[in-house]
């Protein structure tokens, strides 16, 4: 027993002074190995992270198909959407696309044809607002071929969601993937209608995740691109505020106008993303696709059927995004984060000690790189719900737990800009409007408006929550500029649908909810 002991305690000694040698002289020999012997050596005990195996789409595309629809819609004659629009999608591309000049990011068409995901058998439907919005009549072509009219039960610009309704039972529908597990690489599958076609199948790859290219944004304030950029540059807030959300799924499976609203599925056939986007010099697919993460689209889309509109959670404060060239110029030391450079007042960040100069590192303990890591996993949020955050603040990491405010927690002194005039009270929307000064039009970048200046509790502008103090620009789709021009355009709606639309402090905003809610 004694000599297995020692047989043993000799192989244990000079298996350690092998290793111990073989890993001396793999470190001073390893510039004289080749870099793919280097990795062999690195790598031989590493497993590997993943991999598609024989990649086969037949059962993904088979499920998922039946569940996408086709949507089509049109426009009154008299609104500026019919005037736009013609027999063909695709007149306006010279016009959206740049017709042949430089580069450009853009939402694809806001075409008379568009593509749509069955969430519940009773026909639930998600889509873009782009593709929905403004119109007059909206038709879905199922599956089986056949037609049924549709209603908006609600619609968001900030995200470019929008959920509709159609009376139908034991419809297909879509399984709900997570997005947070979705892999740059991975293959995916993007359903739809493109150009008019039929139900058609494509396959790419995951690209990029967390994609901000500036199109809501723009849209919203108004913006031109180099102004977008000085925005998205040095963090400083244009008087036109902006709330839109861009946190895109990246592929290159090939969107086409009339995919938007379509679904992106992974090939499990689970819904990752509603598509919403191309870039694009022509007008049609050059390997640029963008899709709206599902887990985002779930909160809005809750949102939408409880209540017809988003109820967003706020942190209140304005931040850069950090890189080596705004590091410099705030003459920090960190590259990675968001730096915070303005706290609102009676906001969540500031009743949290958030202060300007704090860099954000981490949301709910997972990195932040870019502004689109945040703002995705707010928009998930609700008013009330509390988020921890971790800070840089001199030096030192601190976590703070945040409770987000809604829109209305970070008000303006509204007595300074708006003119003193009688606010009409309208019964049918429990508000009193009072017409907007030039300053405050000049402010928000806007040529209209009228200035909420009561609200009725229990009324309509009480329960949807827009808030004392905002402008609203149109009504309906009608410009206001005074509380009679309100009351004119109430009888306009449509879909049995009103759409109330303006701006307040934290951006741009349109309400579409049923009469009489």
């Amino acid at each position: 027993m004694k000599r297995i002991g020692l047989i043993a305690l000799a192989a244990f000694i000079g298996g350690a002074a092998a290793i111990g040698g073989y890993k001396l002289l793999e470190t001073k020999n390893s510039e004289m190995l080749s870099f793919a012997d280097q990795q062999k050596v690195l790598f031989a005990n590493n497993p590997k992270i993943s991999s598609a195996g024989a990649v086969d789409f037949v059962e993904a595309a088979a499920s998922v198909s039946p569940a996408v629809v086709h949507i089509k819609t049109s426009y009154g004659s008299n609104s500026s959407e019919g005037q736009a629009r013609s027999s063909s999608p695709f007149d306006m591309f010279d016009d959206l696309f740049g017709g042949g000049g430089g580069r450009r990011m853009q939402r694809m068409p806001r075409a008379a044809s568009g593509s749509g995901v069955i969430l519940t058998p009773d026909g639930y439907i998600v889509t873009n607002n782009h593709v929905v919005d403004n119109a007059d009549k909206i038709e879905v072509i199922l599956s089986n071929k056949r037609k049924v009219s549709a209603k908006v039960i609600g619609k968001d610009p900030n995200t470019d969601l929008a959920l509709i309704k159609v009376e139908a039972n034991d419809l297909p529908v879509v399984k709900m993937g997570n997005s947070d597990n979705v892999q740059i690489g991975e293959w995916v599958l993007a359903v739809g209608f493109p150009l008019d076609l039929q139900t058609t199948v494509t396959a790419g790859i995951v690209s990029a995740k967390a994609r901000s290219i500036g199109i809501l944004g723009r849209q919203q304030q108004g913006l031109t691109e180099e102004e977008y950029e000085e925005y998205r540059r040095t963090g400083k807030a244009p008087e036109r505020a902006n709330t839109s959300i861009e946190s895109y799924i990246q592929t290159d499976a090939a969107i086409n106008p009339g995919n938007s609203g379509g679904a992106l599925v992974n090939t499990n056939g689970e819904l990752i993303g509603i598509n919403a986007a191309i870039a694009s010099q022509t007008g049609t697919n050059e390997g640029y696709g963008f899709a709206i993460p599902i887990n985002l689209a779930k909160k809005i889309l809750d949102d939408f059927r409880k209540y017809g509109s988003v109820k967003r959670g706020y942190i209140g404060v304005s931040f850069v995004p950090l890189d080596a060239d705004n590091a410099d110029k705030l003459k920090v030391n960190d590259i990675n984060g968001l730096y915070v450079s303005e706290v609102l007042p009676n906001g969540g960040g500031a009743a949290a000690g958030i202060k300007k100069g704090d860099i954000i590192k981490k949301v709910e303990g997972v990195e932040v790189f870019d502004s689109p890591d945040l703002q995705e996993r707010i928009g998930r949020l609700s008013p009330g719900d509390k988020v921890q955050l971790t800070l840089l603040r001199d030096g030192a990491l601190k976590d703070v737990k945040v409770t987000l405010k809604g829109d209305n927690s970070v008000g303006l002194n509204t007595s300074k800009l708006a003119e003193k005039s009688t606010g009409t009270s309208l019964s049918k929307l429990g508000a009193s409007f009072e017409p907007a000064s030039a300053q405050l039009k000049a402010r928000y970048g806007v040529k209209n408006g009228v200035v909420v200046s009561d609200i009725e509790a229990g009324k309509l502008f009480d329960s949807w929550e827009i808030p004392k103090g905002v402008l609203i620009t149109a009504v309906n789709g009608t410009p206001v500029n005074s509380a009679k021009d309100v009351e004119s355009a109430l009888p306009r709606s449509r879909n049995g649908m009103t759409t109330i639309s303006g701006v307040g402090p934290q951006g741009r905003f349109t309400y579409s909810l049923t009469n009489g809610r």
